[in-house]
């Protein structure tokens, strides 16, 4: 007779012990970065060793020069990132700072000063300097600039929107690392697991905003406390590997999923709720006018 599988990767021999749904795919981001975003560091690296033979000024110019593009890697890789949340979500203000066009600014002065260390005068350096942020804005593009939403949502309801969505991300992301600093996989697992169905509240208040004050303690209050619960575990458990603690946590993780779960359902079905009332006062309204439906539609 057959026999069911129970090694520890079954549901059964997970480290949370089976408890909740693993990660969803749905959860799964593609790292925003890239390969050629991670290049960026190599041109930095090769400047510094190029300009230990310049002389005096061509390596004081040569470090400048190489540190110059390197910080410009770390803030495209920033911006890259904040692009990505921004076509993420379908409610979003414009960045703060415009992280790309930043980089290519960078770039371009790195890259002048990389022309002046091997013996460039200043305009062939200038030069330099614009092919580079052009062809860093080419390959990588810019930042974008305008804030977007929903067209029947006045701009201050979706800036309402923006600013509570940003918040519940920041806390997200803050519950994420706090499960690696942990360092236990099983743990990682579930807070994957709670990101996914908070994220489907936060995808279904941008679909509607007037959903925002019904969902508004979730994705603020319920989700900060998370964050703050999640924090003390992390020190608690890097430090003495506490099951107790642990087992704690991850029940805390389950009574905050189903209660997030409940919260989006409810908001579905007043939803459908609204809609099917819009439907039956257009369907009166053409009644009226001696308009004849056919109702096997429903």
């Amino acid at each position: 007779m057959a026999e069911r599988f129970g090694g520890r990767y079954s549901p059964e021999g997970r480290p949370d012990g089976g408890k909740g749904a693993p990660p969803a795919y749905e959860a799964a981001r593609v790292n925003p970065v890239g390969a050629r975003a991670n290049m960026m560091f190599l041109p930095p690296v090769a400047l510094a060793f190029a300009s230990l033979g310049a002389g005096a000024t061509g390596l004081v110019t040569g470090l400048a020069g190489a540190g110059i593009w390197a910080a410009g890697a770390v803030v495209l890789r920033e911006g890259l990132k904040a692009e990505a949340e921004y076509h993420a979500r379908k409610i979003a203000r414009r960045p703060a700072l415009p992280r790309k066009y930043l980089a290519a600014m960078l770039a371009a002065i790195g890259t002048g000063l990389a022309a002046l260390t091997h013996g460039g005068g200043l305009i062939e350096g200038a030069l330099f300097a614009i092919a580079g942020g052009g062809l860093h804005i080419a390959a990588f593009g810019g930042d974008p600039m305008r804030a977007k939403g929903l067209e029947h949502v006045d701009a201050f309801q979706q800036d309402r929107v923006a600013r509570v969505v940003d918040e519940a991300e920041e806390y997200l992301a803050a519950m994420a690392e706090a499960a690696r600093r942990a360092g236990d996989r099983g743990v990682e697992a579930r807070v994957e697991g709670f990101q996914t169905t908070a994220r489907k509240l936060i995808r279904t208040v941008e679909d509607d905003p007037r959903d925002l004050t019904a969902a508004r303690k979730y994705l603020g209050v319920y989700l900060m406390g998370a964050r703050d619960a999640a924090m003390r575990f992390a020190d608690i458990y890097s430090r003495s590997r506490d099951a107790r603690a642990k087992s704690d946590f991850l029940a805390l993780l389950d009574d905050l999923e189903s209660s997030f779960g409940k919260k989006t359902e409810t908001l579905l079905i007043d939803a459908n709720s609204d809609l099917q009332i819009e439907i039956d006062v257009l369907r009166d309204r053409l009644s009226r006018e001696g308009v004849m439906l056919d109702r096997q539609a429903d």
